[in-house]
């Protein structure tokens, strides 16, 4: 069973706050999006062109559970892990820990510029949809839920130690 397990929207710091915090606990990082660009040998924005959103979660879907039984570190889930049922369902009992942020913040982070097939038109907009759809699911699966505005990753690591000694499963 993993450490713990990290979820949020894409850009929060999931891949950058999960690596600072294994090595705090002193255990390895995995990152599910990494496991299925290795997997797949492309990326996610190809997966998405070229097979469609559907079999891209059906990737997440088996990565996700494949981490979750295999590795015993930190893992950081894809932004919209959270929205299987089954995904969500296997969350549980684990220590999962929210990185929250505000749309402000997901601009001066990525400039919603970056290759993310969800926000090819108007990011601002989608990824406030976004966020109306997965926060209640980000919130449902949490043992915890660390803000990431305004801080640095280190404070945000520190913030997560923080939510682990307090949370227990």
């Amino acid at each position: 069973m993993p450490a713990v397990v990290l979820v949020g929207p894409m850009g929060v710091g999931k891949s950058t706050v999960g690596q600072l915090l294994a090595e705090r606990l002193g255990v390895g990082y995995r990152d599910t999006d990494e496991d299925i660009v290795t997997a797949e040998g492309r990326t996610i924005a190809e997966i998405f062109v070229d097979e469609g959103e559907a079999a891209f979660r059906a990737l997440e879907k088996a990565a996700v559970r494949a981490a979750l039984t295999e590795h015993p570190g930190v893992v950081a889930l894809g932004g919209g892990a959270v929205l299987d049922p089954d995904t969500r369902a296997l969350l549980a009992g684990h220590r999962v820990i929210y990185l929250s942020m505000e749309v402000e913040e997901a601009v001066r982070r990525t400039g919603l510029n970056v290759a993310r097939p969800l926000l090819a038109v108007n990011p601002r907009k989608q990824w406030r949809e976004l966020m109306e759809a997965r926060r209640h699911l980000y919130e449902e699966v949490a043992t915890a839920v660390v803000a990431t505005d305004g801080r640095t990753p280190e404070e945000v690591t520190q913030a997560a130690w923080d939510a682990l000694e307090l949370k227990q499963v």
